[in-house]
């Protein structure tokens, strides 16, 4: 249903970084440098036009950034081959993969360190039955509707690996997502927020472990026992990170004082051991986001410290790293091939699958619970609200081939 619009092309050769210039015959264009700045100028231009456009419709920036980046792409701009060519040629495209997977792994390090375990101990029988009610259905529906997509467009691929894949593609709750929809609608201190809130992060735990191990099953090894061996070692990692990670920041955070600017060499310290928690991650055959991930979650979130660290990282991965990635993913679909009576019926069929395990199995939990009929039907639309995790699930499958 969605084309690669790199696939079967020949590897080009890497491009120098910098050019001479023009009065030297060099066409800037040619080189790394001047054209990935290019490139990050029109997706910065294209993404706040299109939210600036959508404002009046009261619509998060995520939205414009979904749309600019399939704009950008072979969906309508790139059907235009001296523009694809020119902006986006083939040989450009690792180094514009690299940066907006660098804004990655930083964006899923500020959303590990939005979560924090000790509400998730706190949390609620209510808010628990809501996680894994609105988690389990739609996995449920995911994996029946994977049978279907497995009969007609996705012959051949990692049978388990696809299952595991489609399930948490459909049961994630975008849980950055919905604490910016939330905060713009002032609703983050009401009943229906913290609830929301709360299940939510459990939903987000639940389904990176779930990705962890879906990321094990799609190991390309010979041996049956790599998937086995990438999840123990993720195990590993994860204990690992939680004996030597907490004291150490526990240590810097005590030295970090209300009112006090944090020292830079706290906030570089941080940085790098994210960096690396990616790089083990990698290596161990799990996606270095994971990494990150773990690390903002065990940060502690008690004092300025944590406060500083979304301050200093926030803006530049929102304002600048994360509409890479959304063009990165917009380079890779082509909604036009979406042709005929079985795909648009497949589409339907994964949409609906998707938005009603979310909101009817949120909605049967919450009025078992006995909560008003107007709170299960807000609960259950806040429970669906997808966003850039759902993209990075479809788009680790799609690399690995499962997809």
């Amino acid at each position: 249903m969605v084309s690669n619009a790199t696939a079967g092309l020949i590897c080009p050769s890497p491009m120098k970084p910098t050019s001479n210039g023009i009065f030297q015959g060099d066409d800037p264009l040619q080189f790394s440098l001047p054209l990935v700045i290019l490139q990050i100028c029109l997706v910065l231009v294209v993404t706040r036009g299109l939210a600036f456009i959508l404002k009046p419709l009261r619509q998060p920036r995520v939205i414009a950034e979904i749309i600019g980046g399939i704009l950008l792409g072979p969906s309508a701009l790139g059907r235009s081959k001296s523009y694809m060519q020119a902006i986006f040629p083939p040989k450009s495209l690792p180094v514009l993969d690299t940066l907006a997977n660098i804004g990655l792994l930083l964006f899923l390090f500020l959303a590990g360190l939005g979560l924090d375990p000790k509400s998730l101990r706190r949390t609620g029988k209510k808010a628990l039955g809501i996680a894994l009610a609105g988690i389990s259905l739609p996995f449920a529906l995911g994996i029946g509707s994977s049978y279907v997509l497995k009969e007609t467009i996705s012959k051949g691929v990692n049978g388990n690996a696809f299952l595991v894949f489609m399930g948490v593609a459909l049961s994630i709750t975008a849980f950055p997502v919905l604490a910016r929809i939330l905060a713009e609608l002032k609703l983050l201190t009401t009943d229906v927020g913290k609830m929301a809130m709360s299940a939510a992060a459990v939903n987000d735990v639940a389904a990176w472990i779930l990705l962890a191990l879906a990321i094990a099953l799609s190991g390309t090894g010979k041996s049956s026992l790599v998937p086995l061996w990438i999840f123990l070692s993720g195990c590993v990692f994860v204990v690992c990170a939680i004996l030597i990670v907490p004291p150490i920041f526990k240590w810097i955070a005590q030295r970090c004082h209300e009112g006090e600017p944090v020292k830079e060499t706290y906030i570089c310290a941080t940085l790098a051991v994210v960096l690396a928690a990616g790089l083990v991650t990698d290596a161990i055959g799990i996606h270095a986001m994971f990494g990150a991930f773990v690390i903002g979650v065990l940060i502690p979130k008690d004092g300025p410290f944590a406060g500083a660290l979304v301050e200093k990282v926030e803006d530049l991965v929102s304002g600048l790293f994360l509409p890479l990635y959304f063009v990165s993913s917009g380079l890779k679909t082509n909604i036009a091939t979406i042709q005929g009576l079985q795909s648009w019926g497949l589409l339907v069929l994964v949409i609906f699958t998707a938005c009603f395990g979310k909101i009817f199995g949120t909605l049967l939990v919450t009025l078992l619970c006995k909560a008003p009929l107007r709170e299960a039907l807000t609960l259950g639309f806040l429970m669906n609200t997808k966003g850039l995790v759902e993209l990075i699930v479809l788009n680790i499958g799609k690399d690995r081939k499962v997809m």
